[in-house]
């Protein structure tokens, strides 16, 4: 790690604080450019430890689990952030104006755990310890500036990391299916905003399975000493790029016989 106790912090409570007055920070890499990525998930879990005495976490998100979204940012690895019970919404929720920075959504497949994962496990120890899988939407937002407008500089996996990887919001639908009677990486969705279609996809699109999203999640979180917890709802990753979301937008995700999710920016 390169940055000092005091710095991740510093870094954390800037979040928080941009959070709650829904405004942005400069680029943490441009500050802190020697930054790892254990000192992003060190600022993220720092958020957290902070949060967590107010409001109770309710599961997990992966991200960056596309192969097009990590060229974008010359990675070779997913991230996560942390889903927070404020974040949930019902599906066909209404989003109140500046409720959000610059709010954009994504389509995903949704996992609600009966039992744990911790460490090393199996794709079977997924599928074993998963109580159903559901069509959801996860509202992204951003309290880091995308670009730096000084120097052209753009956000990198430590920044999206540090902010919690973009996370903001959760809309889960209401369909519940048993992820052993399903092909998951044909499970897709058409995402339409305002009546138009703006992007398609399937579960193939997430590590070609979204089932490895959360084998993943559970080894990575384990070296952090954290593990999924029987109740929590695991986004496995989207399988579309995101969507920008101004006011006035209505979306509609349409899974086919998997379900269906929406929700209106006001």
């Amino acid at each position: 790690m390169a940055l000092t106790d005091s710095q991740i912090a510093a870094a954390a409570d800037a979040l928080l604080t941009a959070e709650a007055r829904r405004e942005q920070v400069g680029l943490l890499s441009k500050a802190y450019p020697d930054m790892t990525l254990d000192d992003a998930y060190a600022i993220q879990t720092a958020q957290m430890a902070r949060k967590k005495a107010d409001h109770e976490i309710i599961g997990w998100k992966i991200g960056l689990t596309s192969k097009v979204m990590q060229d974008a940012l010359g990675i070779d690895t997913p991230d996560s952030g942390v889903l927070y019970d404020y974040m949930r919404y019902a599906t066909d929720a209404v989003i109140p104006p500046g409720h959000f920075i610059q709010p954009r959504i994504e389509a995903e497949i949704a996992f609600v755990m009966k039992a744990p994962l911790d460490g090393d496990v199996t794709r079977d120890d997924v599928l074993a310890a998963t109580d159903y899988v559901a069509p959801a939407i996860e509202i992204l937002d951003t309290r880091i500036v995308r670009k730096d407008e000084e120097t052209g500089q753009t956000r990198v996996i430590v920044d999206t990391v540090s902010d919690n990887a973009a996370n903001a919001g959760i809309v889960l639908g209401a369909e519940r299916h048993d992820p052993r009677a399903l092909d998951l990486r044909w499970v897709g969705s058409i995402v339409k905003r305002n009546g138009e279609v703006m992007a398609t996809g399937l579960g193939a699109g997430v590590l070609d399975d979204p089932v490895i999203g959360l084998v993943w999640l559970a080894r990575r979180m384990a070296t952090y000493g954290q593990r999924i917890e029987a109740g929590q709802v695991i986004l496995s990753g989207s399988f579309i790029g995101p969507i920008e979301c101004p006011s006035g937008s209505r979306i509609e995700a349409d899974y086919g016989p998997f379900g269906a999710v929406s929700l209106t920016f006001d």
